[in-house]
């Protein structure tokens, strides 16, 4: 059974459904159980089209799928008017739709997703916003999209779904730095880490931040932490700190229904 995280501001949005899906429901084993979502994964192929098509059906998508894209760590932002197939999946960190039926995604493993909605111009979006696409632009550039399809700003809600902590995510001084010279500001995103030179990242309130600056007011969080919740989610940082060979991905995704 299927059984997403649901920020309140969207599940209000009428006509619009959406989820934070966990790793539980699914139907992969070993390392990906159960609901590995990511296709970049060496899990099986079958089980992992078996995950999409259980999510698909639970947002009540008209198809078998999500539709996903190609994920670089960029600002670029795709607008999907019918399904894709993998193999000519676009490269880009975001995607926006007005097709109805169509259920929009992306994966992640603590990178942040982040799902929009305009209710009455029927247009959502989904970000993955890893800090390299957080701090380039991915989610302004999601918002400007679906203006393009004729959402307003004023009427988009967001919300933040699970990722990785402040508390479990250590990073160097050079990563601290290429924020401070975008602003010094950002500052505030981080607190010291345990061991000299080391930082304590807050990629959520970061996020958060960002969605504000872009004259959203609807925003939530919906930010359990993917690292420290390892029965609920799929961590790259807990994978790499385990030495473990691969990792599944966990699906966000939203559809106008």
């Amino acid at each position: 059974m299927l059984t997403p995280y649901q920020a309140d501001n969207l599940s209000m949005t009428p006509g619009i459904r959406h989820g934070f899906f966990t790793r539980q429901g699914g139907t992969s084993g070993g390392l990906y159980k159960t609901l590995n979502c990511g296709s970049g994964s060496k899990d099986d192929r079958v089980a992992v089209s078996d995950n999409r098509a259980r999510v698909a059906e639970h947002l009540g998508s008209h198809h078998g799928d999500v539709q996903t894209i190609y994920q670089v760590h960029s600002a670029d932002v795709v607008i999907a008017d019918q399904p894709v197939s993998r193999e000519a999946l676009p490269k880009a960190d975001a995607l926006v739709t007005r097709a109805k039926g169509l259920a929009i995604g992306v994966l992640t493993a603590d990178c942040c997703p982040v799902l929009f909605a305009d209710p009455q111009a029927k247009v959502v979006g989904a970000a993955h916003a890893g800090w390299k696409g957080a701090l380039g632009g991915v989610l302004e550039a999601t918002i400007a999209a679906m203006e393009s399809l004729g959402a307003e700003r004023a009427r988009i809600s967001a919300a933040i779904g699970p990722t990785i902590s402040q508390a479990s995510y250590e990073v160097g001084a050079e990563f601290r730095d290429a924020f401070l010279a975008d602003d010094a500001g950002h500052a505030k995103f981080f607190a010291r880490g345990a061991s000299a030179g080391k930082f304590q990242f807050d990629l959520p309130a970061f996020v958060n931040h960002k969605l504000l600056k872009s004259s959203l007011t609807r925003v939530e969080a919906c930010a359990p932490c993917t690292y420290r919740n390892e029965s609920l989610f799929y961590s790259y940082r807990r994978t790499t700190h385990r030495s473990e060979p691969d990792y599944g991905r966990q699906i966000s995704a939203i559809v106008v229904a």
